[in-house]
This record gives C-alpha cells, sequence and structure tokens, in this order.
C-alpha cells in the first residue's frame, strides 16, 4: 500500500500532454482526485500516515520554498515532461477554466502530492533501502546511505535536481528528528503551497 498507490498517481501523470494539450490539465485534476481517494484508502494500511504540525515543519516548509526557487537559475535543469504550464494559454487569459485548473494545481500540490511522495519516499523507499523488512526500521534511525540515496532518487526525479536532493535531506531529516512522517508531510504541503502561489503570482509557469 506505499508503492502501488504512487504508481497510479505517476502513470496518470505520465499521460499528461499526452493526448493534445488541454489534457495535461485534465489529467492533472484526474490525477488530483484519484489520488486523494488512494489517500483515504491508504489510511487504515499505513499508519505513519498522518499530518503534523511544529516549528522545525514551517521553517523547513519555507526554507525549501526559498531554496527552490532562489536557486533556479544557478544551475541546469533536467529535461520535463507531463507539466502543466501556463492554463491561460489554453484556456483563455483569466477565464473560469484557467482558474480552476490553477486552484485544482495548487491543492493538489499541497494536500495530495505530500502524502503520497512522503510514504513512498521517507516512509518506504529509505527503510526499504535498509532492509527488505522495512517496517522493521525505526522512522528515527539514521542510516548513510538510505539518507543520501533516497535524497538523490528524490532529487532527481524533479527537474530542479539540485534543489531537489536538498528537499529531500530536509524532510528526511524532520522523521528522523520527530519519528514519525507527519511533519515532513506538512514542510512538504507548506513548500508546494508557497511554490503555487509564487507561480501564479510571477507568472513562472516553467516550474509546473
Amino acid at each position: 500500500m506505499r508503492v502501488a498507490p504512487f504508481l497510479i498517481f505517476l502513470a496518470l501523470t505520465a499521460c499528461q500532454g499526452k493526448f493534445g494539450a488541454a489534457s495535461a490539465y485534465w489529467f492533472y485534476f484526474a490525477k488530483t482526485l484519484v489520488g486523494a481517494w488512494l489517500i483515504w484508502a491508504m489510511r487504515p494500511f499505513v499508519s505513519e500516515m498522518r499530518w503534523a504540525i511544529s516549528r522545525e515543519a514551517i521553517l523547513i516548509g519555507v526554507g525549501i520554498f526559498t531554496l527552490w526557487v532562489g536557486l533556479d537559475s544557478y544551475y541546469p535543469h533536467l529535461m520535463k515532461t507531463g507539466a502543466t504550464g501556463n492554463p491561460n494559454e489554453i484556456f483563455g487569459e483569466g477565464s473560469a477554466l484557467a482558474w480552476f485548473f490553477i486552484t485544482i494545481h495548487i491543492l493538489g500540490m499541497t494536500f495530495v502530492v505530500p502524502p503520497m511522495e512522503e510514504v513512498l519516499y521517507r516512509s518506504f523507499l529509505y527503510r526499504y533501502i535498509a532492509s527488505q523488512n522495512f517496517l522493521s526500521v525505526p522512522l528515527n534511525k539514521f542510516l548513510p546511505v538510505p539518507f543520501f540515496a533516497t535524497a538523490l532518487i528524490f532529487g532527481f526525479s524533479h527537474n530542479e535536481w539540485l534543489a531537489g536532493i536538498l528537499c529531500g535531506a530536509a524532510y528526511q531529516w524532520l522523521v528522523l528528528r520527530k519519528n514519525r512522517l507527519g511533519d515532513a508531510m506538512t514542510a512538504h504541503a507548506i513548500t508546494n503551497f508557497l511554490l503555487g502561489v509564487w507561480i501564479v503570482r510571477e507568472q513562472a509557469w516553467n516550474f509546473w
């Protein structure tokens, strides 16, 4: 229950833009709905997937957003597929549909993406690298190889790979410090929400 939901989410992501420009937005909408349902279905089976808030989570969430934007022009990015871009270009400047998809994107990246990714990377992958019996590995046990491997894998799954690596390391540190996943979920949500608002305000659609 920690891997299959993410793979379904990833399959829908891969469909974005494959059936015309507008499909990027409709598939994002679909994967947000499916992702929300998957998270609800996972809850009884993934006990660590519970939101939690702390001062550290807030500081790291804001800090990673600042790094993500601040570092952007200082390193080359990876090729990116499935990006939704600017919905105003497809549905009309300031149209109801454009704002609908902007809202859906911010909601999805704030409330759906963080639980999905934190369960996969910080709960499952980190511990699975340490042991195939991953549930026997405590969330607060620091292990160098899983720590750096997970941060690298997480980072290179993003177009902004350098910021992604730092982000992955910071969220993993939160899990280790708090011995729970919820603070990393909250930090991730704060980062993504601030990034979404910044993208819209600055018209920096390349981040999507």
